[in-house]
Order: structure tokens, then C-alpha cells, then sequence
């Protein structure tokens, strides 16, 4: 059976909305991670100048850094994007380098305790694949230059990630002293190895609005395919219907003809019952004249053909064995015409009454030539016989 028009469209929707699906299949770039803890080491480079947001690319006289790891740091970072993390870090002011606009006589030690609190910019930017940029603010403490001071904070940085939990971090922080006194302020630039851990993961927002497609997408699907079902199944209890009303109409065709054919048999076989029960029309010796007895028996032949008007009789002529054979055919030819021609007298077509003449061929008892019988029993084979050859 052919798939009905909104079938075939349903199908090339649910095609289409297949294709859309794989399009929009999410992928490990639309997942981010939600939270985890950071550890990194790595070094620090302190720009204590006096002028550090002039000269910031002054490496050769501004610049202060130690040939081994020097910072250290723990954090926690959480869904919303916030992250607290605490810094320790250690350098040293190189002699003859640029300190508080003024050469620096003699390498002097730099601790360094931070506190702060950042923010994934990719919270807002949308995920950036392995690079994953932050701001943030906080506080610390700060001994250099032989003078202890608080500061306020200020960071920006990236971290790039190589998988889930290595990547390198890069980050500028300026610090801003709390003192009133001589101390400056400076800048503190870092680089380090990151590992994070007790990683949790989710989509980013284009992960998310993926998923929404998706799930409508399923919901759309899943009501298409109902209806492709329900379609088809409602296509399938038509043709069942169908099969059944045909079924139906054929078992009722069947028995109606049957009934019919049972109707003709009963009807042929009451026909040939009555026309059995008018018997044989017997003949007198070398006679073939019907008397008023046999055609009594004639008239009830006519009314039997009359009322059933596709019947053809044919009427058989017989004789006994006396006489010559010839003589015997021509007189059973006789007595055969003159019945149906009696018949036809009575409105009877001519098609309708056949007749044919046997003689002594077919006798009906033992009395055949040469043979001593009775009267009784030769005027049983001088007869015409009605026979039935077409209903």
C-alpha cells in the first residue's frame, strides 16, 4: 500500500529535522568548566621603577626576577565565575636596577602575601576554547625595598589550557600602596604552570542553547514520528477495514451464488421430479396415435414448459422388438413427432421440443428378438419418453 501525501511529508519534515540535528550536535568546545580547585608555580617579575605604567617594557633596568620558581599559588573557583585565590611570591632587587626612580645600591629581598578575587571573562565572551581570560581586585602585603606596605590589587590575565587540568597562567597585577609614607607602587608580572582539579564541567551558553535545540528538536521529532504512527496506523485499520468489507462482500457474493446455485438444483431437480412423475407415453401395437389419456398427460408437459420457459424437452420414440428393425425405427420416429408435434399445438416453440426416434435399440426388459414374451411386457417398450437436455 502507498504511504498517503501527509505521510511522505512528515517523513521528508522528520528527514530535514534530522539533518538540522546532526548540525547542531553538541561537541567537547560547547562544554566548560563550571569549577575547580587551581594550583600554580611559577615565577614573578617585579616592576618597582617609580615610573612603571611609563616604562613598562623596561626589562633591562626595571625589571626584577630570580633564575628559579618564585610564586606560588592556591585558589577556588566556583559556577558563577568568581574565583578566590591567595599568592605568595618571592623576588629580589637586582643591584644597579631602577628602584623608586633611584639606582638600587645593594640586591635587597621581596615578600609578597596577595589575596584576591577574580572573574572569568568567558562567563560573558562565551567560551574561547584554551584560552580563558580573567580581571580581578584584592588585597595584600608587600615587604620590598626594606619597607612593609598594604596594597589594593588589580589583575588581568589568561590562562591557556592544554587539557582539563594543565595549562599555563600569565597575569599582570599592579599594586597600589596603602601607606602614606615614601612607598610606591609597582607592578608584578607572572608566569606559571596551572593544575586544576576536582574539575566540574557544563555547557557553555552556546552548549546550553544547543541543548534547548536539541531537546526541541527531540520533542518535534518524537511528535512527528507520533503522528507518522499514528498514520499509519490509522492507514493500516482502513485496510484492514477494507480487507474485512471485501471479505464481507465476497462471503456474501459466495453464499448468495451458492444460495442461488441450491436454488436452480432444487428448482432443476423438482422440474425433472414433476416431468418424472408424467411417465412414459405407451402405444397400441404398430399405432402411433396419442389417446385422450396421453394427451392429459401432454397438457401437464405443456404447463410444466410454459412455466419455465428456458426448458428444452426432448421426446424419444421406442418400439418393441416385433417387426423389421426398419420398420421399427421409422414407426418409433412416428410416434416421437406426433407427441411433440401435440405439444407444439399448444403454443410450445419449436426449439423448445426436440424429438428422435430409437426403435428396438433400447428395451427396457428382456424382450428382444427371439424372445417368448407376454403383451404386458412388450407394450412396456412401445413408448415415447420426455427427457430434460437443457434448463
Amino acid at each position: 500500500m502507498k504511504a498517503s501525501k501527509p505521510t511522505l511529508t512528515a517523513l521528508a519534515v522528520l528527514f530535514t529535522w534530522a539533518l538540522t540535528a546532526q548540525d547542531v550536535q553538541l561537541t567537547k568546545k560547547d562544554s566548560i568548566v563550571n569549577s575547580f580547585w587551581l594550583v600554580s608555580l611559577g615565577t614573578n617579575i617585579v616592576d618597582d621603577s617609580g615610573d612603571e605604567f611609563g616604562k613598562l617594557l623596561d626589562l633591562q633596568d626595571g625589571w626584577n626576577a630570580v633564575p628559579y620558581p618564585s610564586r606560588i599559588s592556591v585558589g577556588r573557583y566556583f559556577e558563577s565565575g568568581v574565583g578566590l585565590e591567595a599568592i605568595a611570591t618571592y623576588n629580589r632587587y637586582k643591584q644597579g636596577k631602577i628602584v623608586d626612580n633611584a639606582v638600587n645600591p645593594e640586591d635587597v629581598d621581596y615578600l609578597g602575601l596577595d589575596f584576591r578575587i577574580s572573574y572569568d571573562l568567558n562567563m560573558i565572551l562565551g567560551e574561547t576554547g584554551f584560552f580563558d581570560p580573567y580581571v580581578g581586585i584584592g588585597v595584600g602585603y608587600t615587604d620590598a625595598n626594606n619597607q612593609g606596605r598594604g596594597t589594593y590589587n588589580a589583575v588581568v590575565g589568561f590562562r591557556t589550557w592544554f587539557s582539563d587540568h594543565w595549562g599555563l597562567d600569565f597575569n599582570s597585577t599592579g599594586k597600589w600602596t596603602m601607606n602614606t609614607d615614601n612607598s610606591t607602587n609597582h607592578i608584578q608580572h607572572a608566569i606559571g604552570v596551572a593544575y586544576r582539579f576536582n574539575v566540574k564541567k557544563g555547557l557553555s551558553r552556546k552548549g546550553e542553547e544547543k541543548l534547548a535545540l536539541l531537546e526541541e528538536l527531540e520533542k518535534e521529532q518524537q511528535r512527528v514520528q507520533d503522528s507518522i504512527a499514528q498514520k499509519r496506523a490509522e492507514e493500516e485499520a482502513q485496510r484492514l477495514a477494507e480487507q474485512v468489507r471485501k471479505e464481507k462482500e465476497a462471503a456474501e457474493l459466495a453464499a448468495a451464488e451458492k444460495a442461488k446455485r441450491e436454488a436452480e438444483e432444487a428448482k432443476r431437480a423438482k422440474i425433472r421430479s414433476e416431468i418424472e412423475q408424467l411417465g412414459n407415453i405407451y402405444f397400441s401395437l404398430n399405432s402411433s396415435y396419442l389417446t385422450r389419456t396421453d394427451k392429459g398427460l401432454l397438457d401437464q408437459l405443456v404447463t410444466i414448459l410454459k412455466d419455465n420457459p428456458t426448458l428444452v424437452v426432448k421426446v424419444a420414440g421406442h418400439t418393441d422388438s416385433r417387426g423389421s428393425s426398419n420398420y421399427n425405427q421409422w414407426l418409433s420416429e412416428r410416434r416421437a413427432e406426433r407427441t411433440v408435434e401435440y405439444v407444439k399445438s399448444q403454443g410450445i416453440p419449436e426449439n423448445r421440443i426436440r424429438f428422435g426416434g430409437f426403435g428396438e435399440e433400447q428395451l427396457t426388459n428382456e424382450c428382444g428378438d427371439g424372445v417368448r414374451c407376454p403383451e404386458s411386457k412388450h407394450s412396456k417398450n412401445r413408448r415415447s419418453e420426455m427427457e430434460i437436455i437443457e434448463f
